[in-house]
């Protein structure tokens, strides 16, 4: 049996909505609102706008609100605002007071949004949930934030787990033969601006432009490129760089001669600075048969990038930003972002003594890899008392015995630093920690410390509606065991 109703003399305005009813408070955004550090956001978010005259700002919430869609839902900046346009619950999320069909701001607004809103603002607001949560912590357990030792210093206190990970930027694997070809028709471009801008006088230079790209048509389509055939293609793509780059310094200096105005605009002045410094660290490559230089850039239109040795199995080398990351109470840190590569073993000391601006006290125990075992970590953290999860040095004593406890402690203590490797996994497979679209430098460091600000967020959510359940598990309100069995079976999963 097939039951079918025509809806063609169905209109929009007869269409029936719950808007005249109230909204579930049960909704997943209206809890999380209840834990966003919204004043905090504001007063951060304040300083970095104009006090003097102009148009009024976007509201601070509305900002952060937009951000915490944006990334929870894993859409684009335009997405994101339909996406809000759509749904009375995000609008009641962002701070609107009732529903609008309106945009709530124009999509391009969040490339200013990044700009302003960088790595030490998030940074602000993680340490407001992290002392949210050891407050909470010490409140559970009932101990003194304020205990001394003999020494009248404050007692360590607390695990600190820290790793790095690279923030994989969305460009295109990155070939030399390939950045030369694009440099190329970059060059040629301009050239062809140059000569119409000034009024298509003279000769205009030949760039062989036809027979380049049959010769580079003919090397892509081969299946296996042996080093000899590589090493053609980039000799002739370095003479065309070369002679492309001649050409335009030629006729900007007739520009300057003439008293003309200067005429690349300054998005062209940087491509054609990024192509000279790429031309120089490919010729320099080529004449020494090598494929390592200094600050070797990998993407023209996002110079800033570099390549990052990881010796991962799927991956030996990634292209991005490189994090050194700590997790204090389930909330990550950015400590450090670095577009240079570099060894992570040397954040050691600035996240514990970031641990200790934060809370007036060391960790008593740091979880963190191999990496980290120097023998200048090793003792500085003995000097402050503080433990790590490495093996002692030296010659292992013959046949010491070793506790149960002392085994399982250990084995523990070690298997917890998981807990770090957890939070990136769950920043790139889910948020796309591996893949920032952002193309400037700032709001890419931006998009980055957003994404993890997030899954803070979310952390705290889980907390403060997991306390919640127990509290509503076991009150004495509720003493039906089949009603006890369903929710304990709903926190478990």
């Amino acid at each position: 049996m097939i039951k079918y109703t025509s809806t063609r003399q169905l209109t929009i305005k007869e269409f029936e909505t719950p808007f005249l009813k109230a909204l579930n408070p049960e909704n997943k955004w209206v809890k999380m609102s209840k834990i966003v550090p919204w004043d905090r956001f504001a007063a951060i978010y304040m300083k970095t706008m104009d006090k003097g005259f102009g148009r009024p700002g976007i509201s601070p919430r509305m900002v952060l609100g937009a951000l915490i869609i944006k990334h929870l839902k894993n859409l684009d900046d335009r997405g994101t605002i339909e996406e809000i346009q759509e749904n009375p619950y995000l609008q009641f999320f962002v701070g609107l007071s009732d529903f609008t069909n309106e945009e709530i701001f124009d999509p391009s607004l969040f490339v200013d949004i990044r700009k302003r809103f960088g790595v030490g603002e998030f940074d602000e607001l993680n340490k407001e949930l992290i002392k949210t949560l050891t407050r909470k912590d010490d409140k559970k357990h009932n101990t003194n934030p304020n205990k001394k030792n003999e020494k009248g210093e404050p007692t360590n206190k607390g695990k600190l787990q820290a790793d790095a990970t690279v923030a994989d930027q969305y460009i295109k694997h990155p070939t030399d033969t390939d950045l030369m070809n694009k440099g190329r028709k970059i060059l040629e471009g301009l050239i062809d601006i140059l000569y119409d801008k000034g009024g298509k006088q003279g000769t205009k230079p030949r760039t062989y432009r036809r027979v380049m790209d049959k010769s580079y048509l003919s090397f892509s389509k081969k299946r296996s490129k042996r080093k000899n055939v590589i090493r053609k293609i980039s000799r002739k793509l370095l003479e065309h760089l070369k002679r492309d780059i001649g050409h335009i310094n030629s006729m900007l200096d007739q520009w300057e001669e003439e008293g003309a105005k200067f005429p690349l605009k300054k998005e062209e002045q940087k491509q054609l600075w990024v192509i000279t410094t790429l031309f120089g660290q490919q010729k320099e490559m080529f004449d020494n048969r090598t494929h390592i230089c200094k600050d070797r850039i990998v993407s023209i239109h996002q110079p800033h990038v570099r390549p990052i040795k990881r010796g991962k199995q799927k991956s030996d080398t990634e292209f991005g930003s490189k994090l050194g990351v700590s997790l204090d109470h389930g909330i990550a840190r950015v400590n450090t972002l670095s577009w240079d590569a570099y060894n992570e073993s040397s954040d050691f000391k600035k996240q514990v003594e970031q641990y200790k601006q934060l809370h007036g006290y060391y960790p008593e125990l740091v979880q963190v890899d191999k990496i980290y075992h120097t023998a200048a970590n090793r003792k500085w953290a003995k000097e402050r008392g503080i433990r790590i999860t490495a093996e002692p040095l030296g010659r292992k004593p013959a046949k010491k015995k070793t506790s149960y406890y002392q085994k399982r402690k250990r084995k523990k203590e070690a298997t917890e630093r998981n807990h770090i490797e957890g939070k990136f996994g769950q920043g790139k497979n889910a948020y796309n920690l591996n893949k920032i679209r952002a193309r400037l430098m700032a709001t890419s460091e931006s998009w980055i410390s957003c994404i993890f600000f997030i899954m803070n967020l979310l952390k705290v959510h889980k907390e403060y509606f997991s306390a919640f359940l127990k509290w509503l598990l076991f009150s004495e309100n509720y003493n039906d065991l089949t009603y006890k069995h369903m929710y304990s079976f709903n926190m478990d999963s």
